[in-house]
């Protein structure tokens, strides 16, 4: 028999507000957290992560690398697929696939939220529950259809967002409906093309369970054809005779009849049909892997690359003051664009998108965005320093213009010669960085020790640059300050950080008086540039092995000193030696110094909130850390093929520092456990409570050692940072201002959840569309004021302006954006919520983000039948090759090769000639 159902009465207060918050979901399990509660089970994440590598595979088969011979399947045979590997083929040796890897990053959370959020997690239709199955279907394809619509006009941000979500429901399919107790060993054939009707469904009066009184409930579906699903919770609620999704959180399998059929994992406590778990997550893995083969077809291979960001290039994003004094700056940026241009064209190297925002005073933008290198060429070239004159100028507006378009992990650079009028957006620029995890550098040609310089209409103040100083400092960027002589020179930088540096971690981070400078050379690295600008009157470079070189220009025994005015850049020679390094720089003030290398051995990190106890435990993803919340570190570490020796071990990560930001002081040191088989590179880190206490900034450095024992040190290009409240902003149809606590007396929460409203993320011209907005303390109280902005400056109003939160108290509540008959279509918009602190003006304010995308009015994006046959253009008579073998047989999720049921779908990775849609 059953145990009895009882909530958990061991959480603690923060994490029961969280439940509350976040409620039942009802999936495949999210991530890979998940596995700690049903060990072999394969997640969402598992699917969606094999089905991208097994098309990128594909494409990259069928699209031989320019200049390098084409892959070949049979070297891929038997083996694990990692991102690392299939990269380092195509693209060659070292190839960093840090991008590929946090665009799959992006797609799998948006797939794993769909079991958190409260807008997705208990709506039917978007998990294939209470037979809603033509639902279903609908929405599946329309969140495919709005993948093609963002992916189209470059908001490759959103287009994974409604990818993940696409995906969540289309492998949900096969879990919790019968299609495998149907004995069906192939995906629906109907269900990516809504003009082929689902047949067979089972109807409101036809009876599909018998009752079942134990977890695993092998024979409960009645012996029928129809195509059935099952209920879940208590909304909506279960017909006499339907089938449960099941499992110990879900109410309704306490109604007769009892039991459930989901497939979700390999326990029976979650997954009364847990027997068939790998045939549903077989399926769905097929399945997935169709969907990806559709928007290949549909997109185009450059596009869907794009979508992928399948590809070990950057981003080239340039923000120009045009005002009258900015000439020679404006020709160093066309001089940087034209040579990266020239030089990288038809390569692996060639960047994939690029972006162009202008200003001056009063004004800034358009933005310009293409991925065509000519028509950014043409655009920037009618770029021109034109009238004005005077400071300050709307810097930072532009900058908010250029990140809102800007791919994540991408540099952005400015150039200008005038302090920011919009020092005000400067808190909000710092976090938009962060969140978009891009890095700035100002190029400023503009001492601030001056007093002469253009004309100015007030006198303005020795610290007006500081505003860049913090948004570099945030975002991992810098300052650079310059003469116009030298500018042409200086942006040389421009193409170095195009070509995907890493920055090394110096020990002390800045510079101390009669002090070296150390940093660490391990045998991944290349290409090391030592930079150095400020009043220098003297520097040393040594290496391990106490060879010196100075400040003179030329060749040295070390590398390659060049210097313009204030501005010294020293290339090293290759082969580096290994080990310990050290800079003495003697200047006046404080000068900057900063080391990079070329290495494919880097690594990605989110944070995330584990989720022990429900349905479908996982790691719920958070941008930063919040205060007093229980939060995991997860690093993703990426190059773990880069070795010196391809028989040597394997790179690995034992723990991680936490320094304060900006001088560097230790705040600990945090164990790194593996998650998964060591090749795939994943490691989680408790936070210490301590660190979760403290505000301000931090940093993260990984420590450990390469394959022969020597050590590695790689740092995050930005720091992080504890924010007081967790604050999120949502699409939503209905949205009721409320205000929650826990504890004893906390009354239950009643109704249903607020339910979205049509695609989420975009909007439509001419219409009003009501945003949720989420607010929760974990630490203490919180007088808050909300403040609200849109870029562009659309109409928004909303009904929180101030809330009072007491710990572990949160708050609803609604905003109404009103979009313009004028808005054009495929225009992207950002709605920002700040809250700041009424009484603590020391606490940094918090910032949520929501990119919506304007929709015009445009044909239905919607799947017609394939002209072409899906079958597997190999058969499984063929003996060259098996899908199995290519499916990761060390995956978190484990079990998907050596199936002797992979057999009979050889092959199907190979689909060619799908009809778009």
């Amino acid at each position: 028999m059953r145990p009895t159902d009882e909530p958990p009465s061991h959480l603690g207060p923060s994490l029961l507000l969280l439940l509350q918050l976040l409620g039942p979901a009802a999936a495949f399990f999210p991530n890979i957290w998940s596995l700690l509660a049903a060990p072999g089970s394969i997640t969402h994440q598992d699917l969606t992560e094999e089905a991208a590598l097994n098309v990128t595979l594909q494409l990259f088969l069928e699209q031989p690398p320019p200049g390098r011979p084409p892959l070949r399947l049979e070297d891929f045979l038997g083996r694990t697929l990692l991102a690392d590997n299939l990269f380092a083929a195509y693209f060659g040796p070292g190839s960093p696939s840090r991008r590929f890897r946090a665009a799959l990053g992006e797609v799998s959370r948006a797939n794993a939220a769909q079991d958190f959020l409260p807008t997705s997690r208990n709506d039917p239709d978007l998990h294939f529950d209470a037979e809603r199955l033509g639902q279903g279907r609908a929405r599946l394809v329309g969140a495919l259809g709005e993948t093609v619509v963002a992916a189209r006009a470059l908001d490759h941000s959103l287009a994974r967002q409604r990818l993940g979500a696409a995906l969540h429901a289309l492998q949900d399919f096969y879990s919790h409906s019968n299609w495998v107790e149907l004995g069906k060993q192939q995906p629906h054939p109907h269900l990516l093309w809504p003009r082929q009707g689902l047949r067979n469904l089972a109807q409101v009066g036809d009876p599909t369970c018998s009752d079942c009184d134990e977890w695993s409930c092998p024979g409960n579906l009645l012996g029928f054809t129809l195509l059935t699903s099952g209920y879940f919770g208590t909304h909506p609620s279960k017909p006499p005779g339907k089938c449960s999704h099941g499992g110990h959180f879900d109410q309704s399998s306490s109604q007769p009849p009892r039991g459930g059929i989901n497939k979700d994992s390999t326990s029976p406590g979650f997954s009364p049909h847990h027997m068939l778990h790998l045939q549903a997550a077989n399926l769905a893995l097929l399945a997935s892997i169709q969907a990806f083969s559709l928007l290949r077809s549909r997109l185009g291979d450059r596009g869907f690359s794009r979508l992928l960001d399948i590809t070990p290039a950057s981003s080239l994003s340039f923000v120009l003051d045009t005002t009258g004094s900015m000439g020679e700056e404006i020709n160093a940026a066309k001089i940087q664009a034209r040579h990266i241009v020239e030089q990288r064209r038809g390569g692996p190297m060639e960047p994939t998108h690029y972006v162009l925002v202008p200003f001056h005073d009063p004004g800034f933008g358009p933005v310009f965005t293409t991925s065509d290198p000519d028509s950014f060429w043409q655009q920037l070239n009618e770029i021109h320093a034109l009238g004005g004159g005077d400071e300050p100028e709307m810097c930072l507006s532009a900058l908010e213009l250029a990140l809102l378009h800007t791919p994540p992990l991408s540099d952005i650079f400015v150039f200008t010669d005038a302090s920011p009028k919009d020092a005000f957006l400067t808190n909000r620029v710092e976090s938009l960085t962060q969140e978009r995890r891009c890095r700035v550098t100002f190029l400023l040609t503009e001492d601030p020790s001056r007093v002469q310089g253009r004309p100015r209409r007030e006198v303005l103040s020795p610290l007006r640059f500081e505003p860049y100083e913090a948004v570099a400092l945030a975002s991992g960027g810098e300052v650079i300050f310059t003469k116009d002589q030298y500018i042409q020179d200086v942006a040389a930088i421009v193409g170095d950080s195009v070509a995907d540096l890493v920055t090394l971690p110096l020990e002390p981070p800045v510079v101390v008086p009669e002090r070296p400078l150390v940093f660490s050379v391990d045998g991944l690295l290349q290409r090391v540039t030592v930079r150095i600008h400020g009043e220098v009157s003297s520097f040393w470079i040594r290496n391990p092995a106490g060879v010196s070189q100075g400040q003179e220009e030329g060749e040295g025994p070390l590398g390659h000193t060049r210097r313009f005015g204030q501005f010294w850049m020293v290339r090293m020679n290759d082969p580096l030696q290994t080990g310990t390094w050290e800079i003495q720089v003697t200047a006046k003030g404080t000068p900057r110094v900063r080391v990079q290398a070329q290495t494919s051995l880097d690594f990605l990190f989110h944070f995330g909130i584990p989720m022990k106890d429900g349905p479908h435990p996982g790691l719920y993803p958070l941008t930063q850390p919040v205060a007093g919340l229980h939060s995991q570190l997860l690093v993703e570490v990426t190059g773990l093929g880069s070795r010196g020796n391809p028989g040597d071990p394997l790179p690995h990560f034992s723990h991680v520092v936490l320094r304060g930001v900006p001088h560097g002081a230790e705040l600990g040191r945090v164990p790194l456990e593996p998650m998964g088989p060591r090749e795939r590179g994943l490691l989680v880190a408790s936070l210490p409570p301590t660190l979760l206490s403290t505000a301000g900034p931090f940093s993260l450095e990984l420590i450990g050692q390469d394959g022969v024992g020597q050590g590695l040190r790689r740092v995050a290009p930005q720091p992080c940072a504890v924010v007081p409240v967790l604050l999120e902003v949502r699409c939503q149809r209905k949205v009721r201002l409320r205000l929650e606590r826990t504890g004893p007396a906390a009354p239950p929460l009643t109704g249903p959840p607020p339910q979205l409203s049509g695609p989420p993320g975009f909007l439509a011209p001419g219409t009003e569309a009501p945003l949720s907005l989420r607010i929760a303390s974990f630490s203490g109280p919180q007088d808050l004021d909300l403040r609200t902005s849109v870029n562009p400056s659309f109409a928004l109003t909303s009904n929180l302006s101030r809330v009072r939160l007491e710990q572990n108290e949160s708050a609803w509540g609604c905003l109404w954006l009103k979009v313009p008959d004028t808005a054009a279509s495929d225009s992207v918009v950002m709605v920002t919520v700040t809250a700041m602190n009424r009484e603590a003006s020391t606490v940094p304010p918090t910032h949520a983000f929501l990119r919506l995308l304007v929709r015009g009015p445009t044909p239905q994006d919607q799947l017609p039948a394939p002209v072409h046959s899906t079958d597997p253009v190999l058969t499984t008579t063929s003996p060259a090759f098996h899908l199995s073998t290519l499916v990761t047989p060390g995956r978190a999720g484990g079990g998907l090769v050596g199936n002797p049921w992979w057999g009979t779908v050889g092959a199907v990775l190979l689909l060619l000639g799908l009809a778009s849609w």
